[in-house]
């Protein structure tokens, strides 16, 4: 007796169907791929769904309010910590950011010091360079306990963020020393958790959607207007900071000291960095 097996036919409709579904797992596994390893990519907007930008949306009044508090962000701490940073630190049982150095003290007629200084707890080159960086305040303050008759007034305090896996850290000091000019010192330090890098301004700023163009011009005509007040000002008798509109150094490319809250990036050009001033210019995203 012939026995005859049923013939499994498949017909194209569901050839098809299983075609893309094994298109779209191929795509899928090498985005994920691309993404943890090597990019930062929109899925939404990959997928036809655009969200809504965090940053560049502000209203007059919601920049004035955040210049007017600026100082209060510097809470020597860290805010936005998740698990993201944990295999990445160099001690496990301390934030990625933590106060390494926290001294006040006061000897009449000779310095007024409190500082907050932070450490970077990453495990990797970039990490201690920044720290190396950061060393600068603490060689200061010792400079200054040890000087005598120096009449020095010396705050150094900090802030830390984590938002979008991007690590920022701002420090703030203000220095008096004898009859010069108060200088107000900020520097930044900008570290990409996901990739491992430092980030720059430009990177930031293609991350969060930005327009490059529309923020070098926000730039500008900030800058611009600060100078007019300047020789406003100068023009009534009193000294301020001057600034060379046409400087490379407020170029995006060139701007070296930003910092990213969870509700606004800051774009900083604090002249007593390098000069005997506590001017700053402040452009907020």
């Amino acid at each position: 007796m012939n026995v005859t097996l049923p013939e499994n036919k498949i017909n194209k409709k569901q050839i098809i169907l299983y075609l893309v579904i094994a298109i779209i797992c191929i795509i899928s596994i090498i985005i994920a791929f691309y993404v943890q390893f090597y990019a930062r990519i929109d899925i939404g907007k990959i997928m036809g769904i655009e969200s809504e930008l965090t940053y560049g949306k502000k209203s007059g009044e919601e920049t004035e309010s955040l210049e007017m508090n600026f100082d209060q962000l510097f809470t020597n701490s860290i805010e936005g910590e998740n698990d993201l940073s944990n295999s990445k630190k160099k001690d496990e049982e301390k934030p990625i950011v933590y106060t390494e150095i926290e001294k006040k003290e006061t000897k009449v007629n000779n310095y007024d010091v409190e500082v907050h200084i932070p450490h970077i707890n990453i495990d990797n080159e970039i990490a201690d360079e920044y720290n190396n960086e950061i060393k600068t305040f603490v060689n200061k303050t010792n400079e200054i306990l040890n000087a005598n008759n120096n009449n020095a007034i010396y705050l150094v305090e900090y802030v830390a963020t984590i938002q979008n896996d991007i690590l920022s850290v701002m420090i703030k000091s203000n220095l008096k020393e004898g009859s010069s000019a108060q200088r107000l010192i900020i520097e930044t330090f900008n570290y990409d958790l996901r990739n491992n890098k430092k980030i720059t301004l430009e990177e930031l700023l293609k991350v969060e959607r930005l327009n490059i163009n529309d923020v070098q011009t926000k730039i500008n005509d900030a800058i611009k207007t600060e100078q007019k007040r300047v020789e406003d000002l100068e023009k009534l008798g009193y000294s301020r900071y001057n600034r060379d509109t046409s400087s490379d150094m407020y170029k995006i490319e060139n701007t070296n000291v930003f910092y990213m809250s969870k509700d606004a990036i800051y774009i900083l050009y604090p002249y007593g960095n390098e000069n005997l001033t506590n001017d700053l210019d402040m452009i907020i995203l």
